[in-house]
C-alpha cells in the first residue's frame, strides 16, 4: 500500500514578477492556478494576494476571501494565506498593528483551516547577491508577534504552519505551543534553500538533523519539506520513506522558473509516486491531523 503524502502548492509568494514572472497576481489568476494545482494532485494551497497596480503583496482579508472562496467553489482543498515578511521590502500593507488581522477575519468567517506562523527571526541574503554587496534583511518575528499568531490560532482553532528556517525555530515553536492548550497541532514545514544563506541546503544530512530535533521537541507532529529558491528532487524519496510531506510551486522554485504551478505540482506528484507514495486528499489531511491530537 502506498503512503499517503500531503502535497502542498505554494503558488506565488512575496516575489514580484521581476523575480518570478509566472506568478499569478490578479485574483482571477490566483483562483485559476489554485484550481489547477488541486487538479494536479495538491490537497493544500498556500497563497499571497496583491495590489494589482503595484504587483506587491497586500494582506487584505477581503482579497484573500475572494481567492479562497473562488478556489473552494470548484475543488476541495485546504487554502491558507501568508503573513507580511516584516523587515523586508516584501512586507506589504500590514493593515494596522497586527500581522494576523487578516487571518483572524478569515477565521471568523470559517474560511481558513491553517495559517502561517513563523517562530523565529533570521538573516536573509542570497548567494548571488553577496558579491554585489547585497545587504539582505532580517526577517523579524518578535516574540509578541509569535504569541499574537498563537492566540489567533488557539481562539479560532486554526492549525499553525510553522516555517522552520533555522533549527531554533523548531525549539521555540514547540516550546511555545505547549503554552497554548487547545491550539490545533502545528505543521512543521522544514525550509531548505539553494539560493538563500539560511538553514540547510536540500541535502539528506539537513533533513536528518531536522527530524532528529523534531523527535525530541515535537514527537508525532506532522512534517513537510519546502523551501525558497530550491529544487527538492534529491530529498523527495527520503521524505516519502519517512512519511514526510512535500511542497512545491512558484513561490519555492528558483527565480526565473518557466514551468507553471500545475506543471511543478504534476512533477512533484510523479516523484512522490515513484518513491512509493501517493498524494493524499484534503479530507485525508484533515483526518490525519485530527488523529494526531
Amino acid at each position: 500500500m502506498k503512503t499517503p503524502i500531503w502535497v502542498e502548492a505554494a503558488i506565488n509568494g512575496p516575489w514580484g514578477k521581476e523575480r518570478q514572472p509566472g506568478i499569478p497576481i490578479a485574483i482571477e489568476e490566483i483562483v485559476a492556478d489554485g484550481i489547477a494545482v488541486v487538479e494536479a494532485g495538491a490537497a493544500i494551497v498556500h497563497l499571497h494576494v496583491y495590489d494589482v497596480e503595484t504587483g506587491r503583496q497586500r494582506d487584505d482579508w477581503q482579497l484573500y476571501a475572494r481567492a479562497i472562496e473562488g478556489i473552494r467553489a470548484k475543488v476541495d482543498a485546504i487554502v491558507y494565506p501568508t503573513i507580511p515578511i516584516m523587515g523586508s521590502g516584501y512586507a506589504g500593507d500590514m493593515h494596522g498593528s497586527g500581522r494576523y488581522t487578516h487571518l483572524e477575519e478569515l477565521a471568523k468567517r470559517g474560511l481558513v483551516e491553517w495559517g502561517v506562523l513563523d517562530p523565529g527571526s533570521c538573516n536573509w541574503m542570497t548567494y548571488a547577491g553577496m558579491p554585489e554587496g547585497e545587504a539582505g534583511f532580517i526577517y523579524q518575528n518578535p516574540g509578541e508577534h509569535i504569541r499574537e499568531g498563537m492566540e489567533v490560532a488557539q481562539r479560532h482553532k486554526v492549525h499553525p504552519s510553522f516555517a522552520i528556517y533555522e533549527p531554533g525555530f523548531t525549539r521555540l515553536g514547540a516550546g511555545l505551543a505547549k503554552a497554548y492548550p487547545g491550539m490545533p497541532m502545528p505543521i512543521y514545514r522544514l525550509m531548505f534553500s539553494d539560493a538563500f544563506a539560511w538553514g540547510f541546503p536540500p541535502k539528506l544530512f539537513g533533513l536528518e538533523a531536522h527530524l532528529a530535533l523534531l523527535d525530541e521537541c515535537a514527537p508525532g507532529a506532522p512534517v513537510m519539506i519546502a523551501g525558497l529558491g530550491v529544487e527538492l528532487g534529491e530529498l523527495i524519496p527520503h521524505a516519502v520513506a519517512r512519511g514526510v510531506h512535500v511542497r512545491a510551486g512558484l513561490e519555492d522554485a528558483h527565480f526565473g522558473e518557466t514551468r507553471s504551478n500545475r506543471a511543478l505540482i504534476a512533477e512533484l506528484v510523479a516523484r512522490v509516486e515513484a518513491a512509493g507514495g501517493r498524494p493524499a486528499s484534503a479530507d485525508e489531511v484533515r483526518a490525519d491531523l485530527k488523529a494526531r491530537r
